[in-house]
């Protein structure tokens, strides 16, 4: 079977069915053994693949149900440069648009971060938070669908202005030179925060932003960037941030690692359930209370007595069964854990057909249906690139009159495979994660809030995950400044409209409340 694309998303992790490309890994510990530079310090080529123009601001009027929008937009990059040489390092595209008419100082601003790694901002942008979106609603998603924008009635940009960044190999994003030290700086953990952070310093410096009231939005492997930032704005960039908004996020790539691991099973079952009880779009997280209780209880118990208890295994067989309405004896043969590569062809393998596993109710074809393996593409992720990619390649070019030659990254699969998930080169088994920054940065700040948002369906970030990982932050003065909130949909549960106006709204308190 081919594996998903090796994207977390968005969003946008990478996903694997076997798993060694979106999760850290023994293997990946290879990336981080030094590689011999094929040129010097003073030969190496620094020209870069293909010159970026200088910004260019056009301005723009939005006509939406109830009210129109005027406001202006930025394309351009932001250059950074190695700290003692000066010598170019990457260029960082970005698009912004600033609402006219608004005290700078008093005005939110939002910095949107998509995730991947490899994923540019075009998802967000198009997708949810920006002036225009791409008219894609699920289930109705096909490569060949007209890249069409719309008005984006959902915009955020009534309550704030928004900043988009792309990474570098992201969008228009690129590095200087040819060196691989280079690569493994910027496509990795730390290096990935340093370089968008200095980026992010650099844009409200030159934009004269520095005093606006400043929030960090991420989603997938995004949502997993924003307390990182957030942390290391506050202690390095000196910027304090006054909220997250994390869509989708992993708050710890441990929980995705091995399969003898109990946890990842018991944070899919309540999304593998939604998608079984076929919840549409009136259906609530409180349509799960049964499951939730059970995947953090009993079930949990049965799997840490293992293959070993028979007994056991019975009752994962018919319990998980009759929450997800896959075949006993499948789920037996299984030990009760329901690995991806079985959700994506059993559930509709009598049809022909393959859930998605970025939501799990979205489905499409197997070209190979009889065979014991297939390569198929995801009906979601794969579906959206070539849409997504010619709207963000027409949006800048025409409507921003920033022209590019090179093609814009959507998603970048080479970003991904060459990502360093290692946080800590000194210790062979540190695993990637984001929960003690949120602490941190929490503790620090009483003021700063934070919502993590999730789609019930979505398989590849599970929203349980993150319920059970968010009970481990202690309180910290008000309960309500780190809420948990559960939409109808999947991973991009924006493409439903429903879940699309509850983002805005809930986004809307937290960044123009107290």
């Amino acid at each position: 079977m081919r594996p998903v694309r090796g994207f977390i998303l968005l969003a946008t992790i990478s996903l694997l069915f076997t798993l060694p490309l979106t999760f850290p890994s023994s293997a990946r510990a290879e990336q981080t053994v030094p590689i011999p530079r094929a040129e010097t310090e003073q030969t190496k080529d620094t020209t870069p693949p293909h010159p970026l123009p200088a910004p260019v601001t056009t301005t723009h009027t939005l006509d939406l149900p109830g009210r129109s929008l005027n406001f202006q937009a930025i394309a351009g990059a932001i250059k950074l440069s190695d700290a003692q040489s000066g010598t170019p390092e990457a260029d960082i595209g970005f698009t912004a648009f600033l609402l006219n008419g608004q005290e700078a100082s008093q005005r939110p601003i939002v910095l949107v971060f998509n995730g991947g790694p490899g994923a540019s901002s075009g998802w967000l942008n198009l997708g949810a938070l920006g002036p225009w979106r791409l008219k894609a609603d699920a289930p109705l998603l096909a490569p060949s669908q007209p890249p069409m924008l719309v008005p984006n009635a959902e915009t955020w940009l009534d309550f704030a202005d928004l900043v988009f960044f792309d990474p570098p190999g992201t969008g228009y994003s690129r590095l200087y030179g040819k060196d691989d030290e280079a690569r493994r700086s910027f496509f990795s953990v730390n290096g990935d925060i340093s370089a968008l952070s200095v980026a992010i310093r650099k844009w409200l410096a030159e934009h004269d932003r520095l005093a606006s009231p400043k929030f960090i939005v991420g989603e997938s492997y995004g949502g997993f960037r924003a307390p990182k930032l957030a942390r290391r704005l506050q202690e390095t960039e000196g910027i304090g941030v006054s909220g997250l908004i994390m869509i989708s996020p992993v708050l710890d790539f441990s929980w995705f690692e091995g399969a003898n691991n109990p946890l990842i099973a018991v944070a899919r079952l309540p999304s593998l359930t939604a998608t079984a009880r076929g919840l549409d779009g009136g259906a609530s997280r409180a349509d799960l209370a049964d499951v939730e209780a059970y995947a953090s209880g009993p079930y949990l118990v049965d799997l840490l007595r293992g293959e070993r208890d028979p007994a056991a295994l019975d009752r994962l067989a018919a319990k998980v069964s009759a929450f997800t309405k896959l075949d006993p004896t499948l789920v037996r043969r299984l030990g009760g854990r329901i690995d991806l590569a079985t959700l994506s062809r059993e559930r509709k393998r009598d049809e022909g057909k393959v859930a998605s596993l970025y939501d799990a109710r979205i489905l499409g074809y197997d070209p190979d249906p009889h065979q014991a393996s297939s390569d198929y593409a995801d009906p979601i992720l794969d579906a959206l690139r070539a849409p997504l990619a010619s709207a963000m390649a027409d949006l800048i070019a025409h409507r921003l009159n920033w022209p590019i030659e090179a093609r814009y990254e959507i998603l970048n699969d080479n970003v991904n495979r060459q990502w360093n998930w290692n946080p800590d080169r000194g210790h062979a088994h540190a695993q990637a994660e984001s929960l003690s920054d949120l602490k941190h940065v929490m503790a620090l700040d009483p003021r700063l809030r934070v919502l993590v948002i999730h789609g019930l369906s979505d398989i590849v970030t599970p929203y349980f995950a993150s319920k059970l990982l968010l009970d481990q932050v202690a309180p910290m003065g008000d309960p309500d400044r780190l809420r948990l909130s559960v939409y109808p949909g999947g991973h991009m549960l924006y493409l439903e409209e429903t879940s699309r106006a509850k983002l805005r709204e809930d986004a809307a308190k937290l960044i123009t409340g107290p």
